[in-house]
Formats: C-alpha cells, sequence, structure tokens
C-alpha cells in the first residue's frame, strides 16, 4: 500500500497496522490502529477526527502526530464514530468511548497498556475527548459484554480548535456572533431552530458540554488554536467564531480555579506562520505533552 502524504513537505503517513477494525454495530464503528515498536506494553492516543458532528473520518489523522507519536514508541488508533444524521448526541461520544473500551480490551495481543490511554482531535474531535475525559467512567462493571466493562477513563487529551462547551446560548454570549455553530449543532442535538432556548434543549446542552463534567480529578488538556487570541466580536464569522481561543481560556479558568493543568496555546505563538506550518509545530507539542503524562503515570 503507498503511503499518503500528510501536512508539511516531507510527512508522509504508513499504512495503519490494522485497518478497519470494527468495535461496533454501524457502518461507521471502525478504527486504524498503528503499532508502536516497543519491548513491552506501549500507551495509546485515541484520535478522535472532527468535521461539525456532520462530516469527517479517521483518514483526517494529521500525518505529522502520527510521526511524532510513534517516534515517541506511542501507538496510535484513528476512529469513526456514528453522525448526526446517523444519530443525535450522545451517540458520537459513546462511540468514541466504545472505541476505547475495545482497544483495552485487546490490549494484551496489541502490545498495549489499558493504563495510559489519550484522546486527541480537533474541533468535533477534540470535544469528544474532552467530554470522554470529564464525563464519569462509561465502564458497566456488571455487563455481560467484556468490552462494556473496560474502562473509558483518560490520562490527558490534547486538541485543536475545540469547543470546551456546545451550548448555544453560551456561544452567541461569549462568541459575540449570533447563531454561531447552530448549522452543526442543532442537527448534532436535534433540535429545530425555535427550540433551541427551551428547558429540552438546556437539558442537552448541560449534558453534551465538558464545562459541566470538569473536577478536581479531571486529566491534564493541552489545547492549541490556529486564530490569533482577539476578543471576540460580532464580524467574526460561524468558523472563526466556534473555533475561537476563547473556549480554551473558559475550560482553563474552570481548570486553574481547581488546579488541574490546563494549557491553552494559539496562533499568536508562531508569528508568520501558516496553518500548515503550525500544525506539525503543535503535533510536536502535543506529542512532547503525551509522553510527559504517559511517564508520570507510568
Amino acid at each position: 500500500m503507498s503511503e499518503t502524504k500528510g501536512p508539511g513537505p516531507d510527512i508522509t503517513k504508513p499504512p495503519p497496522d490494522l485497518a478497519e477494525v470494527r468495535y461496533g454495530p454501524h457502518e461507521r464503528n471502525v478504527f486504524d490502529l498503528w503499532l508502536a515498536k516497543s519491548p513491552r506494553p506501549a500507551p495509546l492516543v485515541v484520535h478522535i477526527h472532527g468535521g461539525g458532528f456532520s462530516g469527517g473520518s479517521k483518514a483526517n489523522l494529521p500525518a505529522s502526530l502520527l510521526r511524532e507519536c510513534l517516534d515517541a514508541g506511542i501507538s496510535v488508533a484513528a476512529t469513526n464514530y456514528r453522525l448526526s444524521q446517523h444519530a443525535t448526541f450522545p451517540a458520537a461520544m459513546l462511540d468514541a468511548g466504545r472505541a476505547i473500551q475495545f482497544l483495552r480490551h485487546n490490549a494484551r495481543p496489541w502490545n498495549l497498556d489499558p493504563l495510559r490511554v489519550a484522546a486527541t482531535g480537533g474541533s468535533a474531535g477534540g470535544g469528544i475527548s474532552l467530554w470522554l475525559g470529564f464525563h464519569d467512567d462509561l465502564a458497566d462493571p456488571a455487563a455481560n459484554d467484556p468490552v462494556a466493562r473496560q474502562s473509558t477513563r483518560l490520562t490527558c487529551m490534547a486538541v485543536v480548535n475545540t469547543q470546551s462547551s456546545y451550548d448555544l446560548l453560551l456561544i452567541e454570549r461569549e462568541m459575540c456572533v449570533p447563531g454561531a455553530g447552530h448549522e452543526a449543532l442543532l442537527p448534532f442535538y436535534g433540535l429545530t431552530a425555535d427550540e433551541i432556548d427551551t428547558p429540552r434543549a438546556r437539558r442537552l446542552y448541560e449534558q453534551a458540554s465538558a464545562l459541566t463534567y470538569v473536577s478536581a480529578a479531571g486529566p491534564p488538556v493541552l489545547m492549541f488554536y490556529t486564530q490569533p487570541n482577539r476578543p471576540p466580536h460580532p464580524q467574526l464569522s460561524g468558523g472563526e467564531a466556534i473555533h475561537h481561543p476563547r473556549f480554551g481560556y473558559l475550560l482553563k479558568a474552570r481548570m486553574d480555579a481547581l488546579g488541574v493543568e490546563c494549557t491553552v496555546r494559539h496562533g499568536d505563538e508562531y508569528p508568520g506562520a501558516t496553518v500548515e506550518e503550525k500544525r506539525p509545530w503543535a503535533d510536536k507539542d502535543f506529542a512532547a505533552f503525551f509522553r510527559r503524562h504517559f511517564e508520570q503515570g507510568h
């Protein structure tokens, strides 16, 4: 199989060691797995793709992140999940959690360390990563299914251009753009435009937002935004608003108050660089972040 070009001039994505591994009944319940060369069980990073909960695929795994992780002795999985047109919230979150449980269940034959698992992703994939990291463990110890008995706990999360909340009212208020994110998020919830400010919608917003679940026991987070950190304003496009660094700082304020590590980086830290140039640099930082926390937890 030929290698696929990734971002950057000399970065290629090798074929996975295991491709299209099925972890659930839906056609999108599949992942690819790259195994690090390691004499002992290797830690694992699970990449969850973005795409507004309505598009994207595991093929969106950045080649630069894959290379950095494999070079650091970290195995990598890239997973698909059901999209909004297939099932509404919390389907995407539960699918990604099931993929993590399936990987843990098969840790021994794949030489993975089930105690050292992190998640990463961009935009919606990062939001799913944060949700899983802060949410109560989805494991069901009494389940007949041995996969369902596995933990969804994460060592840490590193995310790109990610939302810490999917509360449409909060997004409008904090990003200063009416309707920011609604095009993607109304189908995500299965809501109509006239339901945005209803008790049912507010319950869904609370259940779907990572900010709801942050606690002093939560895992550390590294967040990267390609935009400069400028105050939100009404002239922002919907895409700029829904990927604004403000989401990172809302989470950081909550985590700082609890004494949990949260670092936010943004485009200002790479002056003059294009988006394509920023991403490999961020991926190098991500791999170092994963490695540090995997070593601390070992």
